[in-house]
This record gives C-alpha cells, sequence and structure tokens, in this order.
C-alpha cells in the first residue's frame, strides 16, 4: 500500500465515454462485495492514485454528442481526501480544497476528516476540462478481451481461460474480484449459447485451504460439472457463484458451440488462437491477439486441424457441395502433410452417394454423432484444467471402484461395489467346490459352452455326439448323434435357438435347439488327410456364422444360415481359432503357424497381423469388445489390446505345451481368467492385477483339463470338462445345491436314468 505522501505515476488516458480504470478494490473474502449507502459506515479506501489537472486533460472528448455518467452503483467503494495546494477544474465538489482518490484502506478503518462521500465527490464526465451538465448515468463499458487475455480490472482473470504467452489456465488469486461467464456444461439458462463477455455480480472466491489434501478448484469444478451431469442445474449454479468458480472459460464454451454448430473457422480460432486483425467495434473473444486453448504435450497441431478440417469436407460431400469440398482438400487438408493414404482415402470420397460416403468413412453424419465424436477426441489433446473432460467425476468413481475390485481378490458379486464403504468379499462365497460331476460324455472333453442365458450346456470332444443340458436340473435335454468324427468345437447362437458344432469328418452342423433336430449341413471342407474343421463363431446379428478349418478352399469362410457362402477370406495359413467381438467390429483369428491376424468384420479387411514365439490353442474377446485373451503353448495366457495389440497382462503357472488348453474369462464382470491345464487342475487369476487366486484339483490324473466354461447369468458356476470323460460343474454351494436339483427333478417328473453322480462318484 502507497503511504499517503509517495509519488504515483501519471494515469493512462481514456476514452470520454469509458470510467477510468483504477485500481483494484479488495473484497471481503468469505462474502460477495454489496454497494453501501452513503449513510452507512464508511466503506474501505482504495489504494492511493493522485489526479492532477494535467493527467484530466488529456482525456480525449466524447464522440457521442449526449454527455452521461457512470452509474454510481457500478462504482466499486472509494473515499477520497484533500490534498493541499492541487484543484481539479473537472471535480465537483462542495470544498474548495483540491482532493485524491485514497485506495487501499482496511475493511474496518473509518475515514479520515479530510473524505467526503461518494455523491460529494462524484465526477461528471464532460468535454474537455467541463463538467457534464446530464444527471443521466450511462450504462458501463463493455470489456473486451485482449491481448492480456480476458480481464475485467487489474488483476483478476477468469479461472480456467487462456492466458497470454503459456496458451494455459491461471488460477486467479483467491481474494480477487471473480468474473462469471456463461459456459457449457454450466450456464445461467440451461441449453442456450452462452455469453462471450457478460459480467456477473462480483462474487467472493472460496478460502484456498485444500480440501483433505486436494486441490480446492479442482473439486468444486468437478462437483459443478458432476451437478449438471446429474441434472441438478439450479444446485450448479449456486455452488458456482458461492464458490466463484466456473467449469469452463468462455473461450472453452465458445470452442465447444463453435465444434457442435459447424462453425470450422471459429472453432480453429478458438483452438490454436486468431492473429490481431481489425475486426470492428463490439465485444469478440478475438478482440486483440487470443492465445488458443492450452494443449497437453507433445501434441501434433496439424493432426488436430486435420480432424477439424476433414469433418468440415465430409459435410460438404454430404452436402453435395462439391466445389467448395473439392477446395477444402487442396487448399485446406493437403498443405498439412498427413499421411498420403488418408488424403487418397478423402479424395475418392468425391464421387460416392451421401450412404456410401457415411459407409466408406464409418460416418454418421453432421446430423448424427459425429461433431460430439470430433470434441470428444480433441478434447483429448486440450489440457484437462482448460476443458475439464466429459462426466470426469464419474470417471474418477469408477477408478475408485475398479481400484478396490483390483484389491479384491475373490471379487465376484453381480452388482456394483458400493461407495458407501471399502470392497472386499468373502472367499467363501466364491465357487471353490465340485457341487456336481456329469458322466455321459463317451470320451475325452473338448468344448463345452453355456448358452447365453445361462439355461443350457453343450459339451463335445472325442467322442462323435454333442449333448445338451438343462442347467435347472442338469438332466440331458438333446443327444446329438449325426457327426462321425470327433467334435472338436460348437456355438450358439446369440438368441440361444441354433447350435453350430464342427467335427474333425469334414462338416458343419447347424442345429435346432429346443427340438435337438439338424437344420443344415456344411460339407464344403472336403480335403484329403486328416480332420479340418476347428473352429465357430456367430455374428451379432445371429444371420451369418464363420467356420475356420486347417485345410481346403474354405480355411476361413462366412456363411449365412441357409447354408450358402457370403465370404471368403482365402488366408493361406491354418485357422486353428476364431473370435468376433460382441459389437460385430472385429474378428480374431489365431493360427497354427503362430500368427494372429484382426480384421475389420464389416469391411472384411485384415487390419493387423502379428507373429508371436509360441503357438497358441485358442482366443476369447470380452464383453466389452476391448481385450483378446489368448492361450499359448509355452504355459502362458495373455491379454491383448485389440485396438494395438499391447500385451496388458500375462497369467502364469498353468501347464501347457502339448495339447489344445481352452481358458475363458470368468467372474460377474469378466475380472476373472481361468484355465485349464495339462496337470488335471483348474487355474484362476484376477484379471487386473494378474494374482493367481486359485489352483482347484477334481479331475483325475493323469490328465488335462481342456475347457472351462463360466456360467454368464449365474456369478457362482462354472463348468469344467477333462480327459476323465467327466464334467464337473463347480460353485460356493454343496448339499443345497443336491437338495435343489433333487427338488426340481422331482417337480419335473423325470423318470430317466439319472446323469449325475456326486463328489464320491455316487449316482
Amino acid at each position: 500500500m502507497m503511504s499517503p505522501g509517495s509519488a504515483v505515476s501519471p494515469l493512462k488516458s481514456v476514452l470520454a465515454d469509458e470510467a477510468p480504470q483504477l485500481p483494484n478494490a479488495p473484497i471481503a473474502s468469505d462474502h460477495p462485495f454489496t454497494p453501501q449507502p452513503p449513510q452507512s459506515s464508511p466503506c474501505p479506501t482504495l489504494p492511493t492514485a493522485h489526479y492532477t489537472p494535467a493527467d484530466l486533460s488529456n482525456t480525449a472528448p466524447s464522440s457521442s454528442s449526449q454527455t452521461v455518467q457512470p452509474s454510481l452503483q457500478d462504482l466499486p467503494p472509494f473515499s477520497y481526501q484533500v490534498l493541499p495546494g492541487q484543484s481539479n477544474p473537472r471535480r465537483r465538489r462542495r470544498s474548495s480544497s483540491p482532493i485524491r482518490l485514497a485506495h487501499g484502506a482496511s475493511g474496518g478503518e473509518q475515514s479520515s476528516s479530510n473524505t467526503v462521500t461518494e455523491e460529494e465527490a462524484y465526477v461528471g464526465r464532460g468535454t474537455k476540462g467541463q463538467p457534464s451538465t446530464t444527471d443521466k448515468s450511462p450504462p458501463r463499458k463493455r470489456p473486451r478481451m485482449t491481448a492480456q487475455g480476458m480481464r475485467f480490472h487489474q488483476d483478476a482473470s477468469t479461472t480456467n481461460g487462456t492466458q497470454n504467452g503459456s496458451k494455459g489456465s491461471k488460477r486467479s488469486s483467491p481474494n480477487s474480484q471473480h468474473v462469471s461467464n456463461g459456459t457449457n456444461g454450466h450456464t445461467n439458462s440451461h441449453g442456450s449459447m452462452p455469453q462471450k463477455n457478460g459480467v456477473h455480480s462480483p462474487v467472493a472466491r472460496a478460502t484456498t485451504q485444500a480440501f483433505y489434501g486436494h486441490d480446492r478448484e479442482e473439486v468444486t469444478r468437478l462437483i459443478i460439472q458432476g451437478l449438471d451431469d446429474l441434472g441438478y442445474h439450479e444446485a450448479a449454479n449456486t455452488l458456482s457463484r458461492e464458490s466463484g468458480y466456473e467449469v469452463e472459460s468462455p473461450a472453452v464454451a465458445l470452442f465447444r458451440h463453435a465444434v457442435l454448430q459447424g462453425d470450422w473457422r471459429e472453432a480453429e480460432a478458438l483452438l490454436f488462437g486468431s492473429e490481431p486483425a481489425d475486426q470492428g467495434g463490439g465485444v469478440s473473444i478475438h478482440n486483440g491477439d487470443h492465445q488458443g486453448l492450452k494443449f497437453v504435450e507433445g501434441v501434433d497441431e496439424n493432426q488436430l486441424r486435420f480432424l477439424l478440417r476433414k469433418q468440415k469436407y465430409l459435410e460438404l460431400l454430404e452436402s453435395k457441395d462439391l466445389g467448395r469440398a473439392l477446395m477444402v482438400l487442396r487448399q485446406e487438408l493437403t498443405p498439412l502433410k498427413q499421411e498420403r493414404s488418408q488424403l487418397q482415402q478423402l479424395s475418392s470420397m468425391l464421387v460416392n452417394t451421401p450412404d456410401g460416403l457415411k459407409k466408406e468413412a464409418q460416418w454418421d453424419g453432421a446430423t448424427g454423432q459425429s461433431r460430439n465424436v470430433l470434441l470428444q477426441e480433441l478434447s483429448r489433446s486440450i489440457a484437462p484444467s482448460v476443458m475439464i473432460p466429459e462426466h470426469r467425476l464419474a470417471d474418477l468413481l469408477d477408478q475408485v471402484k475398479r481400484n478396490q475390485i483390483s484389491h479384491c481378490l475373490y471379487h465376484n458379486p453381480s452388482r456394483s461395489p458400493s461407495l458407501f464403504a471399502d470392497h472386499m468379499c468373502d472367499r467363501s462365497q466364491f465357487p471353490l467346490r465340485t457341487v456336481l460331476e456329469l458322466g455321459q460324455n463317451a470320451g475325452e472333453v473338448w468344448a463345452m459352452q453355456f448358452s447365453h442365458d445361462g439355461k443350457m450346456l453343450a459339451t463335445s470332444g472325442q467322442a462323435t455326439d454333442v449333448l445338451i443340458y438343462d442347467t435347472n436340473t442338469f438332466q440331458v435335454l438333446h443327444r446329438l448323434t449325426e457327426h462321425t468324427d470327433h467334435v472338436a468345437c460348437l456355438a450358439w447362437s446369440p438368441d440361444d435357438r441354433k447350435l453350430i458344432t464342427c467335427s474333425h469328418d469334414k462338416t458343419a452342423r447347424l442345429w435346432d435347439a429346443p427340438s435337438g433336430q439338424r437344420i443344415l449341413k456344411i460339407d464344403h471342407h472336403n480335403h484329403p488327410g486328416p480332420g479340418t474343421l476347428t473352429a465357430a463363431a456367430w455374428s451379432p446379428d445371429g444371420q451369418s456364422f464363420v467356420t475356420g478349418s486347417l485345410h481346403g478352399n474354405h480355411r476361413l469362410c462366412l456363411w449365412g444360415i441357409d447354408g450358402e457362402p457370403l465370404f471368403n477370406w482365402n488366408v493361406d495359413y491354418r485357422v486353428q481359432d476364431c473370435a468376433i467381438s460382441p459389437n460385430g467390429k472385429r474378428m480374431v483369428v489365431i493360427s497354427s503357424e503362430c500368427q494372429i491376424a484382426v480384421y475389420n468384420y464389416e469391411t472384411r479387411e485384415e487390419e493387423y497381423s502379428i507373429l508371436l514365439k509360441s503357438k497358441m490353442t485358442c482366443v476369447n474377446i470380452s464383453q466389452d469388445s476391448q481385450h483378446m485373451l489368448i492361450n499359448m503353448a509355452n504355459s502362458e495366457i495373455q491379454l491383448i489390446k485389440i485396438d494395438n495389440a499391447e500385451i496388458i497382462k500375462r497369467y502364469m503357472g498353468q501347464q501347457q505345451g502339448e495339447f489344445v488348453i481352452r481358458s475363458t474369462f470368468g467372474g460377474a464382470d469378466q475380472n476373472l481368467i481361468l484355465s485349464g491345464s495339462e496337470d488335471a487342475k483348474v487355474y484362476i487369476w484376477h484379471k487386473e492385477n494378474g494374482t493367481l487366486i486359485e489352483t482347484l484339483e477334481g479331475h483325475h490324473s493323469p490328465g488335462c483339463v481342456n475347457v472351462i466354461a463360466w456360467n454368464p447369468t449365474d456369478p457362482c458356476m462354472f463348468a469344467s470338462g477333462g480327459d476323465d470323460h467327466k464334467v464337473r460343474i463347480w460353485s460356493k454351494e454343496n448339499n443345497d445345491f443336491q437338495a435343489k436339483r433333487r427338488n426340481r427333478i422331482s417337480a419335473n417328473n423325470y423318470s430317466g436314468p439319472s446323469s449325475f453322480r456326486d463328489n464320491n462318484g455316487r449316482e
């Protein structure tokens, strides 16, 4: 604070229709500023500023024909002190003594005897050296964004907007006056376009004390965003006003709005910054040199420009504006020097119909979700402190739950953990006991799968027949006997009404599950030599399926349910296994030549292939279509991300080297990995942390546990099949399970021979 006798530098000249730019008034730390009438206790004085006749004479005259005065309510609180020996011809005063503005007195101090009230010291803004004669108070000049960023007084800046030089967010001083603007995700009138530079009433910034070790601003902004996501808009507005924080700055809100409205020039200027230009009068976020938004480290800005301009190009093609689209391709996309293949693909779209364009570009048009998808992709490159990712609070809560699940070895509930307490599952609730042994298979069990509704279990293997069990009673519903050789694999249709089986007799057969009748037989795999059919997988729509074989002209072929071939990939490798992602976008194929091939299932094109050092025996794809699970012949299971072939986890411990062993995802939310082993045991790992949870014994040794299947509707049941010709049902129940089974058999009036054996081998 300057002392009353210290020297001051002259003030900047200001326009006649603008109020002088005064130094900032401090505001109370816990309450918003409210102007007080002159009769109340004296206002705190402001930091000292001297006004001399020379300073005031430099003020430019007003361009308006009518002289105006600022409203008293628009001015910050201040007091005046008489300065001996000075005069000010532009000020009205009751005393003949000159006055000066005294800034910076503490809120509790009383004014000196030389101060006058605001009304006594009111300055009329007239022409050069003359007081104003009008009594009408004009509105204050609206603030503009300058090269120093959007500022409304000397020290205050937006909480999380643009910043000169750093292109980043800057946290305002906790004691500075807060200026609030409407933003996306949090506006005064929901759904409306955010104001560019409207100023709310000043609000005191909350204390900067950390919130239990967390940054108070970050926590508050996340809560505001979360309240809006929950639909509590008024509560979000109230919290914003009380705290002085906004979810996003005006620049971010305008950028979001520009992308969603298809204003590509504005979006690009807001994202990367605009050059100084004469844009006329009025209020604009581009008045001055806007520095753009802050990016995360290592972002390729040309790639972001390419994404914006590609969307613009596709929308022009969709609207059949080929001339402008061609200009965008030549003058805006090509100079960015991105991959030539991308430009060639875009240029080939010039001759497409709108429907063909959407299919080739995998794009749903300007009126679909493409702009939202683009905004999400761009937002990943913007610093999160500037543009908070969507639904960030919900994402953080999901991370909390996943972290608790990763530390819960026996996590297997069908419901999500509660946020009210730390989560830990009891081992007694985990399926660790064999509660039933099925002995109806005539040979080794090689393939097994529960239906999607969990009501049926199909098994096959060394024998030529296929068994379908009712999982309510585990009685045999159907015995399918038409194959003449080993049945190596089987797969349920998405609606569980059909079952496809593949055999070493070089045929695939489609069965009607309710009746057990064969629908069709496919024998297009004829080839001299040993059995060939090894894999089968259904399309998500249930209207077609893929088969794989080791030999023949149709090693990897798509078939319709009428038995007609729809597509042949003409691969030159031997197919060991294949799987189609639940979302229908990818197909993963493994070969006996240690190769993994990933295909775009919609376009039928190969995306990539990789070679491994060990042979593979089976592949599974997770329900979220993000990961593939690969069994390796070197006693290792790998969890691999499908998008980029990154190895996420390795699971070790089981024995595998000579025979085909099949693993699977398990648990209520697929948080477990299960596999058989050549030592006749079942191995269970925690998917997230890779911990080996249990090693279960049950099948007779020597021999292999060849296959594991998890019941998708019962989180406490899975089945294992082995060389001992047995299928074992595992659960947390024991005697209760047997009692319930007998009651179900009795209720169904079943009179046939028993299909059950208990743990002691009793029928």
